[in-house]
């Protein structure tokens, strides 16, 4: 099991860096992106289409981005490795392959 700290709002969350993605059409972009173990980070995500989920099984980590809009999920992983983000709601017949790879370095 993978330990992160996550964080909703407070003066934690307003020193996090902020990383935006985009949500469409059975894709995130950027699809990977690279953290520091221990750095907080908020991912900035905007939904162009439909709605959107993304969920971090390993980290517990998700949120729900609604269609048009934006969602944030602010996180810490306290280990390094490879996490692989994955929409967790349905938006079309492309939605198993709508993946955001997390790297998480020393």
């Amino acid at each position: 099991m993978v330990l992160i700290a996550l964080m909703n709002s407070g003066l934690a969350a307003a020193e996090a860096r902020k990383i935006e993605i985009t949500a469409k059409r059975f894709e995130y972009s950027p699809a990977e992106i690279t953290i520091k173990r221990g750095e907080t980070v908020t991912l900035v995500v905007r939904s162009l289409d439909v709605a959107h989920g993304l969920k971090f099984k390993e980290l517990e980590a998700q949120t729900e981005i609604p269609k048009g809009r934006t969602a944030e999920l602010t996180l810490t992983p306290t280990q390094a490795g490879t996490f692989v983000g994955q929409c967790s709601h349905f938006c079309g017949s492309g939605h198993g392959q709508m993946k955001l790879t997390l790297h998480v370095t020393d």
